[in-house]
């Protein structure tokens, strides 16, 4: 993976024509702002396309996608994938249809900001990159759960591009030159997750080109809210952990005991929450402290707000439940890493 900068002169005049697919599952709710979002996009507009594809949804999705296609100042294709219920099917679809030397990949439930195309392409005018990522950054989030997800920054392509087996791109953000996906072949159609890293670890693993990450091509989405939404977030983790070992070799995670987990509960009952809990009836003096002998740092009060070392981080529930939470979708993706078995037709590659 390379992080080299562009030239801003050569990035400048190197335009070439972009396919954005987006497959699209009851998206009804999604549609207006994703819409906004494509619309705001700074790359110039008779380069771009916007492939949507709806896949078999029950709602107003593929009415929606028709009357904005008719309607837009972008050129938006509505498409449907009915047969296979897969967003790597309906993403294959969206390939299929498109004329971009570049196919890049975004979900309806993201909110790519208006400079995106213009930071992901740029890195392609090098003939040997084959795959750029971009970042990944929360909506802002009201409930514990985003909070903490926010914390950990779980969405983030950093941990992707760290991965121990190969670097790869979360298909949320993620752009692949056309002719990569001529020789690696498409996704595999019948993969329920996974498929981001398996399709650019195949393009990797042939040595058709390598991976660049660009930090400022940013999309927003939204962490999960709910414990059955987290669950069932890195229940899915857990499962594709299964998958690309059975399809990569990759190793398995190992599984929290129920001593360890035993072990860390006590642990955070005992000697993280009382240390948090310190640390919080400090801060009020610290901060008493701070403004009476402020030191090098800043301390402003015309608007209410105050920055020093001096002060501790302010703790808040999110820090007092870190733990528990971690536990809980630590032992979700165990058990989705367990349970699952990887499809026999998942193993099809589909071709252009």
């Amino acid at each position: 993976m390379n992080h080299q900068p562009v030239d801003a002169t050569t990035a400048t005049s190197f335009l070439p024509m972009v396919s954005v697919v987006v497959p699209i599952y009851n998206g009804e709710a999604d549609l207006p702002d994703l819409l906004n979002c494509l619309l705001s996009q700074t790359y110039p507009k008779d380069r771009v396309e916007y492939l949507l594809v709806d896949n078999n949804s029950s709602d107003r999705t593929l009415t929606i996608l028709k009357t904005s296609a008719e309607n837009c100042p972008i050129t938006i294709y509505p498409l449907s994938q009915n047969q296979i219920q897969s967003s790597y099917a309906a993403r294959n679809t969206g390939i299929r249809a498109a004329s971009g030397e570049i196919i890049v990949f975004t979900d309806a439930d993201c909110r790519p900001q208006p400079q995106w195309l213009n930071s992901l392409i740029p890195p392609f005018v090098k003939k040997e990159v084959a795959i750029v990522a971009g970042e990944i950054l929360a909506l802002p989030g009201t409930t514990l759960l985003e909070q903490y997800a926010d914390r950990q920054e779980t969405l983030s392509q950093k941990h992707t591009l760290d991965h121990s087996f190969r670097p790869y791109g979360q298909t949320a953000n993620l752009a692949i030159r056309r002719i990569a996906l001529e020789k690696a072949g498409l996704f595999r159609p019948y993969l329920t997750t996974g498929g981001d890293a398996d399709i650019c670890w195949r393009i990797l693993g042939e040595n058709i080109g390598r991976l660049e990450f660009s930090a400022n091509a940013i999309v927003q989405h939204r962490h999960r809210a709910t414990l059955q939404e987290l669950q069932s977030q890195w229940r899915r983790y857990g499962r594709s952990n299964r998958y690309l070992h059975e399809l990569h070799g990759v190793d398995l995670m190992r599984e929290i005991t129920p001593k360890e987990c035993g072990y860390r509960l006590v642990r955070w009952l005992l000697k993280e929450i009382p240390r948090d809990i310190k640390k919080a009836l400090t801060q009020p003096a610290l901060l008493y402290e701070t403004l009476r002998e402020p030191q090098s740092d800043t301390v402003s009060l015309s608007n209410c707000s105050v920055t020093t070392a001096g002060i501790a981080s302010q703790v808040t529930l999110v820090d007092l439940l870190n733990t528990p939470i971690g536990l809980f979708t630590a032992r979700a993706r165990a058990a989705g890493q367990r349970d699952a078995k990887l499809p026999e037709n998942a193993k099809i590659i589909d071709r252009l």
